[in-house]
């Protein structure tokens, strides 16, 4: 009894569609949906020649009634099937008509085997022997249109076969009893032939919903970063096609924001790689917690630099309250497990279509607003304005002005004293580059070194400066040094160091008075090529200054580093020193580090008698300024060197 029981619950489960499968049940429904309209045609038509080969035999309500009847049926179905063509159903709705197909199959399976025997009776020999062959062709036929679903070709095969062989052999006649050896054997195989079928089938779909599978995990580790989960640069692009161009076809607007961490790299270079990642998962995370709208959309670009895309943006006001929300979420304290971190961050923000054309556009004036803020207000939110594309057509004019610069003849050199303010003596000069453009007029070094600097052509304006420079300074008294600015490009490759130590060496100053200063932007470029340049120039004699100390963020990692002998303290520590405690105890420490590390200090932008005397107080030896001097002409060093300190001051 057991084993009827389980035999029975296995033949169930044979015949059972997989609801749970998805991919099987759309794979069965969309084969199907090819293969049925041939299957009711196969039906009709055979039914009908069945009934013309007995018409006048049998009577007509069997033979034309019933063949009426039963193509109705078909049709019925045929037009189910064909409303459904073309509609995406659920697994709920796909399963059903799956089911529906297996009680449609047993329903029409005994049907057309019940006429075709009702018929029998009725014919001649050769319509009789024609009754056999049309369950049998039918019944291939329609075990061949159904052979994606099993279940329903199982059944056809046996309504038809089992009535058709039981009744011939039920005759006696020889010739109907090899038909029906004949019938069960063609089943047989058939019913073998649909289960390898539908085995291959049933692979098949599982291999496509690996392959699909692998994919989208493709798709996703193509489009996701690997590091914080959150969409990559390529995803970021991606949607911001798509949510241009709906902004675009709607009349929307749009916004672009880019978020850029201050202080991440010093958290690097402190603690390691491994806890700058776990930074970097913390802040996005932060930043996905921290939606500050609906349309929303958040991306790691690479490195330390995020972005956001905020579709129906709303007032300028708002966009700028939410970049300033996110540059308030960075000033929290981060806490690791090895640190508790400070970072801030800086977001610039740009919107269609106001001040941008197309997708790319929005990004640059986004990325220029973010470059803007950094320079001149880190660590909050700045959005693109008029006046930036008026700097960014200025800057453009810039560039092109000076790649068609004659250099040698348009760049001058202008000099601005250091000053001992102990012996309130002269102890050299730092130069300052000057461009007088034909073009532009006047353009101030503030506009064009740092165009110069993006446009790579920074080192076409050092080479003649700095032989401008040199041949100035040959003239003065052995005592006094010269000061020179190199840009981060001037050292970052082998060649331009090269062409400076030439330069160097083929001018009459000697490179021993000769202090070279750079920038901690050199420490964001090839860092080992910075030193090698470094080393190369300190071979000459000269000496390395660091230019503005104390507004990067990677000094202290790095004075250790490279053979300094001079750092100079940036004005933005000098301004109102006397007023302000903060600044007055940074100073302090700058002068206390510089003093145990053997280094010259030299202090910028002294420019009243109060700032002075607390540089004094605090034991700095070494300043510039307008206090002192503004930068003068190369022809003017002997008159200003001439003059009484006391007539200067």
């Amino acid at each position: 009894m057991e084993s009827i029981k389980g035999m029975l619950r296995r033949v169930k489960l044979f015949m059972a569609v997989k609801s749970d499968d998805t991919e099987l049940l759309r794979a069965q429904l969309n084969a199907l949906s090819r293969l049925i309209p041939l299957l009711y045609f196969i039906l009709v038509a055979n039914a009908w020649v069945l009934a013309f080969t007995f018409r006048g035999k049998a009577p007509d309500w069997l033979s034309i009634y019933v063949a009426l009847a039963l193509s109705g049926i078909c049709a019925i179905r045929l037009v189910q099937w064909w409303r459904k063509k073309g509609l995406v159903l659920t697994d709920r709705q796909a399963a059903q008509e799956l089911r529906r197909t297996n009680k449609i199959s047993a329903v029409l399976g005994v049907a057309f085997p019940a006429w075709a025997i009702a018929l029998f009776p009725f014919g001649d020999a050769h319509a009789q022997a024609y009754v056999g062959m049309f369950l049998t062709i039918t019944m291939l036929a329609c075990m061949l249109c159904l052979i994606h679903l099993r279940s329903a070709a199982v059944i056809v095969a046996v309504t038809v076969s089992v009535p058709l062989v039981v009744f011939f052999l039920a005759t006696g006649i020889p010739t109907l009893v090899g038909t029906a050896i004949n019938v069960t054997l063609v089943t047989v195989a058939m019913v073998v032939v649909v289960l390898i079928q539908y085995r291959d089938f049933t692979r098949m779909v599982e291999a496509q919903k690996r392959t699909e599978m692998l994919s989208n995990e493709n798709l996703c580790l193509a489009n996701l970063d690997s590091l914080t989960d959150l969409p990559n640069r390529r995803a970021f692009f991606a949607h911001l096609e798509r949510t241009f161009a709906a902004a675009q076809a709607q009349g929307a607007r749009m916004a672009l924001g880019i978020i850029d961490l201050d202080g991440f790299k010093p958290v690097n270079d402190l603690y390691g790689h491994p806890v700058g990642d776990r930074l970097l998962v913390e802040v996005a995370a932060r930043l996905s917690a921290h939606r500050p709208c609906e349309h929303f959309f958040l991306a790691r670009l690479g490195g330390d630099e995020f972005a956001y895309l905020v579709a129906d943006a709303v007032d300028d006001v708002a966009l700028v309250a939410q970049g300033e929300g996110i540059a308030d979420l960075m000033g929290a304290p981060f806490v690791l497990p090895e640190a508790t971190v400070q970072i801030s961050a800086s977001v610039g923000i740009a919107v269609y279509p106001e001040m941008a054309h197309g997708p790319q556009h929005l990004f640059e004036r986004a990325d220029y607003a973010l470059y803007h803020g950094k320079s001149a207000r880190r660590g909050s939110a700045i959005l693109f304005s008029a006046e930036h594309e008026a700097q960014i057509n200025s800057e453009a004019r810039i560039e092109q002005a000076l790649k068609r610069a004659d250099l040698e003849r348009e760049l001058s050199v202008m000099f601005q004293p250091i000053v001992d303010i102990r012996s309130q003596a002269t102890v050299g000069f730092e130069a300052l580059a000057r461009w007088h453009s034909p073009e532009l007029g006047r353009v101030s070094p503030a506009q064009f070194i740092p165009v110069a600097e993006r446009a790579g052509v920074i080192g076409a304006l050092t080479r003649p400066l700095l032989r401008k420079a040199l041949a100035a300074a040959a003239q003065w008294s052995p005592e006094l040094r010269l000061s020179f600015n190199l840009s981060a490009y001037d050292l970052n490759s082998a060649e331009s160091t090269l062409a400076v130590v030439a330069i160097i060496r083929a001018g009459a100053f000697d490179a021993g008075r000769l202090d070279l200063e750079i920038t901690e932007t050199a420490f964001t470029h090839d860092f080992e090529q910075v030193q090698r340049s470094i080393a190369m120039l300190r071979l000459l004699g000269c000496g390395i200054s660091l230019d503005d100390f104390g507004t990067g963020y990677s000094s202290l990692s790095r004075l250790h580093a490279l053979p300094l002998t001079k750092i100079k303290i940036d004005r933005s520590f000098v301004t109102g020193l006397h007023k302000s405690p903060a600044s007055f105890k940074i100073v302090k420490s700058l002068l206390a580090l510089s003093r145990d590390m053997g280094l010259d200090c030299v202090f910028e932008g002294v420019e009243t008698q109060e700032e002075l005397a607390a540089l004094r107080k605090l034991g700095g030896l070494m300043v510039q300024g307008y206090f002192y001097s503004p930068p003068i002409f190369e022809d003017q060093v002997g008159n200003y060197l001439g003059e009484p300190v006391g007539a200067r001051a």
